[in-house]
């Protein structure tokens, strides 16, 4: 075992494996306890066998205070650990991974059950049992997998009394991929194209969180230039979303001037990712050690000039939202969360920030660009349906000016630089700030220097319980409106 607690590493930056504390489990889970109850949160947890049998557990914890992360590894000799979810309830679907993937039984946990159904001798994909709330006039309403539209599958299965929902409990892994396998065993020149299409929503956010851990790695840090258009074109992914949520979430209560303006303009915020790159959802942009392609003068002063009218006329969509007294009698007080439960359950993004927790990656865990220019912090904290709406609306407004002052003094160097060969036996843990939140990649490389583990969390895997929280309590037609309010991502839960 090495000596030391913990790792201290910036966002990016390589270690040698060989550097990270080692424990018995045991002792890593009292570390883990302690360094949560200081405001520590987990940002992965995973695990592999070495060749001996044993399983090793890499903790990685995100120190918003201190700007670190936190790495340590725990060996679990047996088949058993024994759970910390009953004393931090934001362990709870990274235990039951664990027991899914490596075969161990995290003892005490209270509800253990497959993830994503992805062991290969485990059971059908939702075929398992559900919690279920007996009692006269108490019933069951299942919903999913398949749904009307084109929205991607996830079952759920709501207890009710009458039209009040007591609990809401959501079996997803419909659609598992198996892009973390790909991403190590499958052809190299692929692994952009598997990130970029992790969630397709957030191919700009998945493809940089993947460069970032391959650039950290090889010790290749991109020019300013390049880091410059990897910001904006992040920046407007996180615009076309939050501007197309709003439309969703005014179409999902019947207001249709918002719903109908907001779609157009998702719309125009997209066509400006397609200005920078050729397409809509930003692939092809963000490339290992810089960019694909250049933003000249003009065309960033044409499209400067086009996020400026965008975010006037999406003012002028969500002004009708905050002065319509029936949109915010529907909006105010439904699916209200709580700070406690959401810095129990270890939510994150604007999820967390509309229950009044300040956590945001390009603040506290700044790389790229966000070093050197902040984006100033939005944060609500009614935990509702009208904190994640307005919350979008005040990011709408800070990204739109960061694109805009990004733009107007573009700095000059080269658009990529080359990568020299992994380095063997090493880890990198990057984290983005997507627009649902905090993306975590955790790769590390075996003996010859190739990927030998890739780990995803993406911010859908903290959130979801939340949405399930948010539920109780409410009325069983809320549901649609509290869904889109979180609006998570079902592949970027599956993988």
């Amino acid at each position: 075992m090495s000596g030391g607690d913990w790792l201290a590493l910036r966002n990016g930056a390589r270690t040698a494996l060989e550097e990270v504390p080692r424990h018995r489990f045991e002792e890593l889970s009292e570390r883990l306890l302690e360094a949560v109850a200081r405001g520590e949160r987990v940002s992965a947890l995973h695990g592999w066998r070495r060749a001996d049998g044993i399983a090793e557990i890499l903790a990685v914890l995100a120190a918003d205070a201190s700007g670190r992360v936190n790495v340590a590894i725990g060996e679990v000799e047996g088949s058993a650990f024994p759970s910390l979810v009953p004393a931090c309830p934001q362990l709870h679907l990274f235990e039951r991974e664990l027991a899914e993937t490596l075969g161990l039984e995290p003892e005490g946990h209270p509800w253990c059950k497959p993830v994503r159904f992805s062991a290969p001798e485990g059971p059908v994909i939702g075929v398992m049992d559900y919690y279920r709330v007996e009692g006269e006039e108490v019933h069951e309403v299942a919903v999913g997998p398949v749904h009307a539209g084109v929205i991607e599958p996830g079952h759920f299965r709501f207890q009710c009394h009458g039209e009040t929902v007591l609990h809401l409990e959501i079996s997803l892994g419909y659609q598992h991929r198996g892009v973390e396998r790909a991403l190590v065993a499958g052809d190299p020149r692929r692994r952009l194209h598997y990130a970029e299409t992790l969630a397709g929503d957030t191919s700009v956010g998945h493809a940089l969180a993947c460069t970032q851990a391959l650039e950290g790695l090889a010790g290749v840090a991109p020019s300013p230039r390049a880091e410059t258009i990897r910001g904006i074109a992040l920046e407007l992914e996180r615009l076309a979303n939050h501007t197309g949520d709003l439309g969703a979430l005014s179409g999902d209560i019947g207001f249709l001037p918002t719903a109908s303006f907001c779609g157009r303009l998702r719309g125009d915020w997209l066509n400006l990712t397609a200005a920078l790159c050729g397409s809509r959802f930003g692939r092809g942009l963000v490339r290992p050690g810089g960019v694909g392609f250049d933003l000249e003068p003009e065309r960033a002063r044409r499209v400067g000039e086009r996020v400026r009218t965008a975010l006037r006329e999406v003012g002028e969509a969500v002004d009708l939202l905050w002065s319509t007294p029936s949109v915010m009698s529907r909006l105010e007080d439904t699916g209200a969360l709580s700070q406690e439960d959401a810095e129990a359950l270890g939510l994150v993004g604007p999820a967390a920030r509309a229950c009044g927790l300040r956590r945001d990656v390009r603040s506290d865990h700044p790389n790229g660009i966000y070093r050197f220019s902040q984006i100033a912090r939005a944060s609500t904290d009614s935990g509702d349906v009208f904190a994640r709406a307005y919350l979008r609306w005040l990011e709408i407004q800070r990204s739109a000016a960061f694109v805009g002052e990004e733009l107007d003094q573009l700095p000059e160097g080269p658009l990529r630089r080359p990568l020299p060969a992994l380095p063997p036996g090493h880890l990198c843990v990057s984290l983005v700030e997507g627009w649902r939140g905090e993306i975590c990649h955790v790769v590390r490389t075996g003996d010859e220097g190739r990927i030998a583990g890739y780990k995803v969390v993406d911010p859908s895997f903290h959130n979801w319980m939340g949405l399930a929280l948010a539920l109780r309590g409410q009325e069983i037609s809320d549901f649609p409106l509290c869904n889109k309010s979180f609006n998570l991502s079902y592949c970027g839960f599956d993988l």
